[in-house]
């Protein structure tokens, strides 16, 4: 079993920065392909950035390139994310989620752990 500990969300303006941090339990953290998703009310869970267990593929959602960084730190256990130029549309519920299969996923299904989520709320 796994344990997903997500923090650093926050209120922020328009054009501001957050960086969250999610720490993970267990020893097998740096096998497991990792990402942050999201969730904004009225609207289904979406991925935002996912990264292989060796840290050598990243995927982004086409709303968050170019402001958004995911990195790990498998040293620490910690998954990282960068997030700059803020915008009202990035509020949602931010979760991060662990992958067994070291590949990168991008469906919700895919993933087998997860975290209990971060709010994240931009103000215009």
């Amino acid at each position: 079993q796994v344990q997903l500990v997500e923090s650093g969300g926050g209120l922020v303006q328009a054009g501001g920065s957050l960086r969250l941090s999610c720490v993970a339990s267990g020893r097998t953290f740096s096998t497991y392909a990792m990402g942050w998703f999201r969730q904004a009310p009225g609207k289904e869970r979406e991925l935002v950035a996912t990264l292989s267990s060796s840290g050598g593929r990243r995927v982004y959602a086409a709303s968050v390139l170019g402001r958004f960084t995911i990195v790990r730190d498998n040293a620490k256990n910690t998954l990282y994310l960068q997030m700059n130029s803020l915008k009202p549309e990035d509020t949602a519920v931010y979760y991060c989620a662990a992958r067994v299969n070291g590949e990168s996923g991008y469906e919700n299904r895919e993933y087998d752990y997860w975290g209990q989520g971060t709010q994240v709320t931009v103000a215009s």
